[in-house]
């Protein structure tokens, strides 16, 4: 288990309940450790390993799971030239899921790093779908912490004392968890496309924001479709290069002056197509890439609706406010403007009397007040919920332009090294034919 050391540095923000006005206070801490020291520079965090696990479930049959292997240790450790043993334990892959649903319901107006896929998409057909798969439980290994780093190098989400928790606690972390209540908290996906559909005067910027996530996604995913076709042909012209080792060196024990040029260009055809599993390795690894953006679109578009949320019930607010203002008018005038059953039984039965009229009047009043005051506190929380969010939105586009422009050259020059290859290997076997 993770030693207290360094503990007390970080700042306690975890423990909330996202009571109306509680969200003004996670973006107020948003804006203040922002200027303080991240996770990520106080602790080195590595997920170092996985490990297969059979257990018995409720019904008495087997279930294998993956877990993994979360190592710590003291930044300052490593500064110091200190060989000091990780603190380190086990989590299995829902536990990293419930703790980014806690941050998506904690932090609504955080872009929060998404995690790597739980089951294999977007592959090519030599690549297996297993998910108990050893090449695609290592690289979940390494999207998971990637994921970690993410959050802990992030100015807000590094601050909790819950994803702290995470890292450190083996037991007791999941009834830590759920004693926040965040599952309560978490907005339905009705209530979400209620909002995106009955909000009236929508922000611009977050509409079009909450656009481009959709067409980052869409170009994303052909990226992602057109890069598992390359793969596929990449496979077959390396296998098909086997082919030739094998034909030239077939063709070599049957000739005496012309065999070892041929055995010597079946060599090279037979070492570049044994280079294929290193090339389809690196292009996994520009895939997975591409993944945490596809998926990070998601995350975008979450604040984005938490926005629109917002907006709805502000509006809905302002219109209840209108309209308890529009009946005091009525009452102290005696004029119906608007038809309403309750105007047609007064015609019906008679009017009210003067101190029912008046009692109605001191209730409305009271109404009112209350309606003025919830008002301005959502205006507010509005207000900050739109700066803070906009603010963490910059920096995300900051380090997408940043990630994926590295990607992208990293890939142009994986194929042209490639193509290199290629010519090398032919022009080693014209020299293999020349000298026959």
């Amino acid at each position: 288990m993770m030693a207290d050391t360094g503990s007390d540095e970080v700042a306690v923000i975890g423990n909330i309940d996202l009571t109306p006005g509680e969200i003004e206070n996670n973006m107020k801490n948003t804006q203040k450790s922002e200027k303080g020291p991240v996770l990520f520079r106080k602790m080195e965090i590595n997920v170092a390993e996985a490990e297969k696990r059979t257990v018995k479930n409720a019904v008495n049959m087997q279930e294998i799971y993956t877990v993994y292997l979360i190592e710590t240790r003291p930044a300052d450790a490593a500064s110091e030239g200190t060989n000091s043993t990780p603190d380190s334990l086990w989590r299995r892959y829902s536990e990293f899921e419930i703790l980014r649903n806690f941050l998506l319901v904690t932090y609504p107006f955080v872009v929060v790093p998404p995690l790597p896929e739980k089951r294999a998409e977007f592959v090519w057909h030599k690549l297996t779908a297993d998910n108990m798969d050893p090449d695609f439980v290592e690289r979940r290994r390494v999207g998971l912490e990637n994921f970690l780093l993410r959050v802990a190098s992030h100015p807000t989400l590094s601050t909790d004392n819950i994803f702290f928790s995470f890292l450190t606690e083996e037991n007791g972390w999941k009834e830590m968890v759920f004693e926040t209540g965040f599952q309560a908290k978490a907005d339905s996906r009705l209530k979400a496309l209620n909002a995106t559909f009955r909000v009236k005067n929508p922000d611009k910027r977050f509409a079009e924001m909450k656009h481009y996530g959709d067409e980052l996604q869409s170009v994303i995913s052909q990226l992602l479709r057109v890069r598992a076709r390359v793969a596929d042909r990449l496979y077959g012209v390396y296998k098909v290069h086997g082919n030739y080792g094998r034909v030239f060196s077939e063709w070599s024990a049957i000739e005496k002056e012309m065999g070892d040029g041929l055995q010597s260009a079946g060599h090279h055809m037979d070492a570049y197509a044994a280079s294929v599993d290193d090339i389809l390795e690196e292009e996994e690894h520009y895939a997975d890439q591409l993944k945490e953006y596809l998926f990070y679109t998601e995350a975008l578009r979450a604040v984005c609706r938490k926005h629109e949320l917002i907006q709805y019930e502000l509006e809905m607010a302002a219109q209840d406010l209108t309209t308890k203002k529009q009946q005091q008018e009525e009452l102290a005038t005696g004029t119906v403007r608007t038809f309403s059953l309750k105007g047609m039984t007064s015609k019906l039965f008679g009017q009210e009397t003067p101190e029912q009229r008046e009692a109605k009047m001191k209730v409305l009043e009271g109404q009112i007040q209350e309606g003025e005051d919830s008002l301005k506190e959502q205006n507010t929380e509005c207000d900050v919920f739109v700066k803070s969010a906009w603010s963490d939105i910059e920096r995300f586009k900051d380090q997408k332009n940043h990630d994926l422009k590295e990607a992208l050259i990293s890939y142009a020059i994986m194929q042209i090294s490639m193509c290199k290859k290629g010519i090398q290997v032919w022009t080693n076997a014209k020299e293999c034919f020349n000298k026959m």
